[in-house]
């Protein structure tokens, strides 16, 4: 006697497609894990390019004598630590510098992530840009 086969998938049937759907997940996942790191990326470097345009706005509304005072200052006193959120969790670090020559003013500011912040002298920092690359960098020049 024979038997009538039942319409429906068999076990490898059912195998083989559950293994397709895990691989196209996974694959997504890892889309959406490279996509959330690259937004974090973005953002940081977002921030940082601001923080460097807030201190060349702040040095733009210097007067000359104020813009002078701030060229004599050494590159360790233009070094800040800068908490954003104040949760106590250092985020970023500037460092500012200012040259002048005949009322020209130029300026440069660095702004480095939290993991420079164990770097303690900023002229290294300074020194090797390709070592310790700055999550944003401006410069500007001033006259007065």
């Amino acid at each position: 006697m024979k038997t009538k086969k039942k319409p429906g998938f068999s076990l490898i049937e059912v195998l083989v497609g559950l293994f397709l759907v895990a691989v196209a997940v996974l694959g997504l996942a890892q889309l959406f894990l490279l996509a959330v790191a690259n937004n974090h990326k973005a953002d940081r470097v977002s921030t940082a390019t601001n923080l460097a345009q807030q201190q060349v706005e702040w040095l733009r509304s210097l007067t000359s004598d104020e813009l002078a005072f701030v060229a004599g200052q050494t590159v360790e006193d233009l070094d800040e630590v800068i908490d954003l959120n104040l949760d106590g969790t250092n985020d970023y670090r500037r460092i500012t510098t200012v040259d002048v020559a005949d009322f020209v003013f130029q300026a440069r500011v660095f702004v480095y992530s939290a993991e420079k912040l164990g770097i303690p002298d900023p002229e290294a920092l300074l020194a090797d840009p390709d070592q310790h690359r700055p999550r944003a960098f401006l410069s500007t020049i001033i006259t007065r």
